[in-house]
């Protein structure tokens, strides 16, 4: 990231660059939210969100809220922009065009006068740091026991003293049911712990919101369940969730809303009871089909 000006609330880029097409979406978008106002206050609120990889559109201007203590699960079938969008809302993907808040605060640019600027790359640690995220892999530290890896960020990142970073981080993996496993390095777990690892890793940085990218995807079957139980309590505990899943059980007991991706748009949005009972569009009830036969 650079601090030049994007140019947005300004006329200084050139005619049909694809910046300016993005300055406009971005202005767009925080003109829209503007007229949205302070009548809710959502953790999460995309507006327009556009993403390219080259030619292709990952996403197409995606539009989302999602509120404090709120459970929303995200599915889809693969290359729908599912993961994209979570990659986007933690600051790992550049948007191409519209904009997102985090806790009410625009995250990847700060606005002066008329014009927006990209955060440093120090800034945008900060925004992150509100912001908890799961992966497919796990995204272990291999060279740290169980305990290191939970406590290095909350060490390196927030300043905490590291007997105080180790107390929580026994609480945490206590918390997800490997008390035993402090001292065990990532080789020595199974999958299922190391997943359970990383998500008390992610507790760890006391974070606004939890991202989970399909956390049971690279996982044996019979290793999911542990996984799931964890994800159940930490929902049932209050944590804002927003969950990119295959896993239409845990959905559907699990979540608030559920959110059906296709090809980089959101298709439809609904009540998780109603959306995998009931679902309005065929594009949904075709995937919904397919998914559990």
């Amino acid at each position: 990231m650079n601090s030049t000006s994007t140019g947005a609330f300004s006329s200084e880029v050139d005619t049909g660059s694809r910046e300016e097409n993005a300055t406009k979406q971005r202005t767009g978008a925080i003109e829209r939210s503007n007229r949205i106002g302070d009548r809710s206050s959502p953790i999460v609120r995309a507006i327009d969100v556009c993403k390219r990889f080259g030619n292709f559109d990952a996403l197409k201007h995606v539009n989302l809220e999602v509120d404090a203590g709120e459970v929303v699960c995200i599915i889809g079938p693969s290359g729908s922009g599912k993961s994209t969008l979570l990659r986007c809302i933690n600051q790992l993907e550049q948007i191409d065009g519209g904009a997102i808040w985090v806790n009410a605060e625009l995250i990847g640019y700060r606005r002066e006068g008329t014009k927006l600027y990209h955060l440093t790359d120090a800034e945008i640690a900060r925004q992150r740091q509100c912001v908890g995220m799961v992966f497919q892999r796990f995204n272990l530290f291999p060279h740290f026991t169980a305990l290191a890896n939970v406590t290095e960020g909350p060490v390196q990142v927030l300043g905490e003293p590291l007997k105080q970073a180790q107390a929580r981080g026994r609480a945490l993996l206590a918390q997800v049911g490997l008390a035993d496993k402090e001292n065990a390095y990532p080789s020595e777990l199974s999958g299922g712990q190391q997943q359970r690892v990383a998500i008390a890793r992610g507790l760890a940085m006391r974070p606004e919101i939890m991202l989970f990218d399909e956390p049971t995807s690279a996982l044996d079957p019979e290793l999911v369940g542990d996984v799931l139980s964890v994800m159940k309590d930490l929902a049932t505990s209050g944590m804002t969730m927003v969950v990119v899943t295959h896993e239409l059980g845990f959905a559907r007991e699990v979540a608030d809303r559920i959110v059906f991706m296709d090809q980089g748009e959101i298709i439809e949005v609904g009540l998780a009871r109603d959306l995998l009972s009931s679902p309005r569009q065929k594009r949904t009830q075709d995937f919904i089909s397919a998914v559990r036969a």
